[in-house]
């Protein structure tokens, strides 16, 4: 039977051939470690002291061989089929929520609206405690998709606790097709300007039509006259939809990305193959460092052609092109099967997996290495794409960034909304948000943990350890309590970018990640700093070094 092979960003329309005559013993090499992988397996699952699963055992066989290369060559068992079916269609047979950890629990992060878990009431914030009488817990987290997850029309029992409920919350779920949108947010921003702003989460199978039809259906309103492209946070997907992106805002015929196998010698490159639908309109993508695969394709063909300006910080910086092989028994194989190389001849892949390894045999990319965008622009193959505004988007406050990776602000939201009285977001003032939430803090016990804090274990350490001056001590304990003052002052020094980060988990829960989207781009920095450029004609056109 024909095989039908599933690509990724990762993926690529083809397998690389011809690359096993490099060396005349290889097939020798292969079926000798073959046999002796399969003796192994056998005389240990037959003859260790214990019983072992058969399935399992080899399962950690095949994930330890793999573990080996890079972390995103894996084997994925059946289980993962809907994860792949996800990322290749951008469907899914589910009940519209997403989950997440905080603190050992298992919550509700987000709902789709129009779907099940959010039409039969479910609320962000609830914490999943049974799916089909299976308890769940952190230990399964992981296998949490095959619960959730199903055949269209399938049902599901779920337990949940809430915040604020006097027992347990018994829902009855039915799963449908849900179709991830690509395109989370379109609209003009300031709704008053002409400017066109897109927040595209993903590459599936439709990102390219969806970012088209923004377009388009935001041009019957009033003229678009720049348009700024968020791909913050976008970890990426088909290398296909990557393509139909950039044929959006490139020329006809223009180079998007060369993709490079084993074979160094087989090249396959790609080209824009339509008329763009925003062909002269001044445009600006923001990047992150969570912006990564097909996100920095279209970062690096933009940035190589000039077509735009790249605002915000380096990217994450993978370069490597994934396909999907099936295999037997509904399982499949992701493998690294090639780099990708921007229009200007970059890689922009950050970790060299072959460095230190005794398995791998191919020598590294150069790193700074100069190359020329089309209008002789200097750029670098040092790992990610960088910007041409850098613009940091992350807190300056060691205290916001921990409050944020410890969910507080999250939390602190469900615990507000957990007592009806509060339903009325407009009740609570910036003031009476923030008070509440330093109160919460306090309640919850929560400890800051700064980097100074290591720094005076380790200096309690050595003073321990060493025959010092006996005031030292003594001195170091008064520096450590001035510190800890310091950090409650912290809260007061970042009341305003707190208390924002409260109003948009709010905002959240009443309005959706739609409302969040249009909030959070209200002082932020990165989108506005594209802003100013993309209003200024004869700067943006500087930035590109174009001259009129």
């Amino acid at each position: 039977m024909k095989l039908s092979y599933r690509y990724l960003l990762v993926t690529t329309a083809f397998l690389f051939t011809g690359f096993l005559t490099s060396d005349s013993d290889i097939y020798f090499k292969i079926n000798k470690s073959i046999e002796l992988f399969g003796r192994v397996y056998r005389e240990t699952a037959i003859n260790y002291v214990d019983n072992i699963n058969p399935e399992t055992f080899m399962e950690e066989g095949i994930k330890g061989m793999l573990s080996s290369l890079d972390p995103y060559t894996v084997y994925l068992d059946q289980t993962h089929q809907n994860d792949i079916d996800l990322i290749t269609k951008g469907k899914y047979g589910g009940i519209g929520a997403t989950v997440g950890l905080r603190n050992d629990f298992v919550i509700i992060v987000d709902l789709l609206e129009g779907y099940s878990a959010q039409r039969q009431g479910m609320r962000i914030g609830d914490v999943i405690y049974e799916i089909d009488g299976i308890k769940i817990t952190k230990e399964n987290y992981a296998k949490l998709g095959t619960l959730m997850k199903g055949e269209p029309g399938s049902t599901l029992t779920m337990i949940i606790q809430r915040e604020g409920a006097k027992s347990n919350l018994i829902f009855n779920l039915v799963r449908e097709e849900i179709e991830v949108k690509n395109v989370s947010f379109s609209g003009f921003i300031p709704e008053s300007s002409n400017n066109a702003y897109i927040k595209l989460s993903g590459f599936s199978r439709a990102a390219g039509e969806e970012v088209k039809d923004a377009l388009i259906q935001m041009g019957k309103t009033k003229p678009v006259e720049s348009i700024v492209l968020d791909l913050r946070g976008n970890p990426g997907g088909l290398l296909d939809a990557a393509i139909d992106v950039c044929e959006k805002f490139l020329k006809k015929n223009q180079l998007v990305v060369s993709v490079v196998g084993r074979d160094s010698n087989a090249v396959r490159r790609y080209y824009s193959e339509e008329e763009p639908v925003a062909k002269d309109t001044r445009l600006a993508l923001l990047i992150d460092g969570y912006s990564a695969s097909a996100a920095e394709i279209v970062a690096g063909a933009i940035q190589d052609h000039d077509r735009g300006i790249i605002v915000g910080d380096k990217s994450f910086g993978k370069g490597l092109v994934q396909t999907i092989i099936p295999m037997p028994y509904n399982s499949s194989l992701k493998i690294t099967t090639a780099k990708y190389y921007t229009p200007s001849g970059r890689c922009i892949q950050e970790v060299d997996y072959s460095e230190n390894s005794d398995i791998l045999e191919v020598g590294s990319e150069d790193k700074n290495k100069e190359f020329y965008t089309d209008q002789e622009r200097v750029v670098y193959s040092n790992g990610g794409i960088i910007p041409d505004s850098t613009v940091s988007g992350e807190s300056e406050s060691e205290l916001v960034n921990q409050l944020v990776a410890y969910g507080m602000f999250f939390k602190y939201a469900t615990n507000l909304l957990s007592d009806e009285e509060n339903h009325a977001l407009n009740l609570q003032s910036k003031d009476d948000l923030f008070v509440g939430f330093r109160k919460y803090l306090e309640d919850q016990k929560f400890e800051f943990n700064f980097e100074i804090d290591k720094i005076f274990e380790r200096l309690e350490t050595t003073i321990a350890t060493r025959k010092y001056n006996s005031n030292i001590p003594e001195k170091v304990a008064e520096l450590k309590l001035q510190f800890e003052s310091e950090k409650v002052k912290e809260l007061d020094l970042y009341r305003n970018e707190i208390t924002k980060e409260i109003n948009l988990e709010l905002i959240n829960r009443k309005e959706g990640r739609i409302g969040r989207i249009r909030s959070s781009l209200e002082g932020d920095i990165q989108f506005e700093t594209a802003l100013k450029i993309l209003s200024m004609k004869e700067k943006y056109n500087r930035v590109l070094n174009k001259l009129d």
